[in-house]
């Protein structure tokens, strides 16, 4: 069992930058594939991030390659998100996921409450 929680959500102005945090229970952390999704108002849930559980594969969707950038810290049971020239189409609730087979798209087994992250204009 894994109890994932996201913080570091917030509201910032187009352009800035917001790292997520995604802590994570457990003594065997860094056996597991983690990602990051997000689900804006109305639209479907869509992933945003992975990372491997030795932290040396990562896999990003389109949309934010070259803008995002997820890594972990395996001693601190905790893997981030760090967000740079977000932009409005960015805003959306943010969940972390943990997988120990599977990474990129999914399926993940265990989730997170989800964080929000809202970019104005």
């Amino acid at each position: 069992q894994v109890q994932l929680v996201e913080s570091g959500g917030g509201l910032v102005q187009a352009g800035d930058s917001l790292r997520l945090s995604c802590a994570a229970s457990g003594r065997t952390f860094s056996r597991y594939n983690m990602g990051w999704f997000r689900q804006a108002p109305g639209k479907e849930r869509e992933f945003v991030a992975t990372i491997g559980w030795s932290g040396g594969s990562t896999y990003y969707a389109d949309s934010v390659k070259g803008r995002f950038t997820v890594s972990r810290d395996n001693a601190k049971n905790t893997v981030y998100l760090q967000m740079n020239s977000l932009k409005p189409e960015d805003t959306a609730v943010y969940y972390c996921a943990a997988d120990a087979k599977h990474w990129r798209t999914g399926p993940y087994d265990y989730w997170g409450q989800g964080t929000q992250v809202t970019v104005s204009s």
